[in-house]
């Protein structure tokens, strides 16, 4: 589940009484003095404390290291004796008292993410556009997911196989990224046509609707169908129906009831129509008389939905419109104004208030996050000389490696087709880039705004977490590390507070 955002922590000064027990050990002398000192050390052999009811302060959060199956001394952020945040890898943060220790031990992530969204704006020249991101499930990529869309950037992101089978966080995430970015699973995007149309659609504001025809093309198009009713059910028969319907083809002997049961079965058609004067009809039978037949036949419907079984024949009232032409109120028909806001008017043809597609601007770039399956793929692919080689490597990966190789591939299509820059988070990638991200003391400014909570409560940037506190007992530690290397863990980051 996604972590609630918690107050400011106004109390962080008594955490400094949790560093007087603290006592050294191994797995930390290779940190920095500064760090060792601000991180709090539990005796491990002890018998795990009592579960008080009224828990201390947490005094520090890490990250799992998955590579090394270990709590991470980097990732991890925590109080120092006089009550400001030290990270691992940036230091002092200062107070950092708008932001919980949980979302600062993944700090390094939320700032590659926006290294990533000012390289992109930097090599684009361009202030707005769509930014791809794929990966979006990874820390890094989903902060620049939510980075970008919260600048006002169109954002698409797709989500790896690691993820895009949680329908929860698929929900989550489309609801991070504002319109018109989109969020789509990861097999989405294989489909590198489909997936072409959506980033065209998103960027340019082409969703794909035709636009309305005139009015005149309406009021034509109903002239000939009502011409062709006249025709076709005329009011020389009983009811509109065929001439079929009233052909006897059965037993004699059932003759003399069957005038009877037709008057009754006939009933349920509504009248055939009168003798329509093609020329007065085209001089006489306007945009607005049309406009007024729409309302009336609107309210019909209305009635049959409510239960109320008025009579209504369509050629009738068009024949009375001819004889007495109606007058329309064009400040409050249908359509004319707030009162009818979606409905339609072949008069004032408009999208309400917000719903208008609206173009997300140039493709800007492309943000990958390298997750293990892709940097698999891309290794073994990269490695092969020859293409037999090549597709025998591809022969030899799992589905999963092979669809996200498949689907970073048509990502990175789209934005190398207009020469648009691709960056990489989470390490180097085969083939696109053999540095990994770096983050500038700007970048993690950024990303320490964007982590902060406003004066409404809100934040750009929110993660999936799931605290384990091995404050409380200690061997939680070795089952979060447990956790985080077990396969499909899903979009969650887990965090170790103590």
């Amino acid at each position: 589940m996604m972590l609630s955002r918690l107050a400011p922590l106004a109390k962080r000064a008594v955490a400094s009484r949790c560093f007087a027990t603290r006592r050294k050990t191994k797995d930390m002398s290779l940190l920095a003095p500064e760090v060792y000192e601000a991180l709090p050390i539990y005796n491990t052999t002890a018998e795990p404390p009592a579960r008080d009811p009224e828990r201390g302060p947490v005094t520090s959060a890490h990250c799992i290291d998955v590579a090394k199956k270990q709590i991470s001394a980097l990732d991890s952020a925590a109080l120092s004796p006089t009550g400001t945040v030290v990270h691992g890898i940036y230091g002092d943060l200062g107070a950092a008292e708008g932001i919980p220790l949980e979302y600062l031990a993944l700090l390094r992530h939320a700032a590659e993410g926006c290294a990533a969204i000012r390289t992109i704006i930097e090599k684009s020249k361009a202030k707005k556009g769509t930014i791809l991101v794929y990966g979006a499930g990874e820390a890094s990529a989903l902060a620049a997911a939510q980075v970008a869309s919260a600048d006002g950037h169109a954002v698409v992101a797709v989500v790896s196989s690691e993820q895009s089978g949680n329908d929860d966080f698929m929900e989550c995430l489309k609801g991070m990224i504002s319109e018109p970015g989109a969020a789509v699973p990861e097999e989405y995007a294989l489909s590198k046509k489909l997936f072409a149309e959506l980033v065209e659609g998103i960027s340019t504001g082409k969703d794909g609707t035709e636009k309305a025809p005139s009015a005149d093309t309406y009021l034509s198009d109903f002239k000939k169908n009502f011409a062709d009713q006249c025709e076709a059910y005329p009011d020389t028969r009983p009811a509109a129906v065929s001439e079929k319907h009233l052909d006897f083809k059965y037993m004699e002997k059932d003759h003399q009831f069957w005038e009877e049961n037709m008057a009754a079965y006939l009933e349920q058609f509504p009248p055939g129509a009168p003798p329509v004067d093609k020329a007065k009809l085209d001089a006489l039978f306007t945009v607005e008389q049309y406009e007024i037949f729409r309302r009336k036949f609107w309210e019909q419907t209305t009635g049959v939905i409510s239960g109320d079984d008025t009579p209504f024949s369509a050629p009738h009232i068009v024949q009375q419109q001819l004889m007495e032409p109606g007058k329309l109120n064009h400040a409050t028909y249908p359509g004319a104004g707030a009162d009818f806001p979606y409905a339609f008017s072949v008069l004032k043809q408009f999208f309400p208030e917000g719903t208008a597609p609206t173009a997300g601007g140039p493709i800007l770039g492309a943000i990958v996050a390298v997750t293990p399956d892709l940097q698999k793929a891309a290794e073994v692919v990269a490695a092969a000389k020859t293409i037999r080689e090549k597709a025998e490597a591809l022969h030899f990966l799992t589905a999963h490696q092979k669809a996200s190789l498949g689907a970073v591939r048509s990502v990175i299509s789209q934005a190398t087709a207009v020469g648009a820059p691709v960056t990489v988070l989470g390490g180097k990638l085969a083939g696109v880039s053999d540095k990994p991200m770096e983050a500038t003391p700007a970048d993690v400014k950024t990303a320490l705004a964007a982590m902060d909570i406003d004066d409404m409560g809100k934040t750009k940037l929110n993660y999936f977490v799931q605290v384990y506190r091995a404050g409380d007992f200690p061997f939680y530690g070795d089952y979060a590390v447990h956790q985080a290397t077990d396969v499909m863990t899903g979009p969650r980051q887990i965090i170790v507070t103590k």
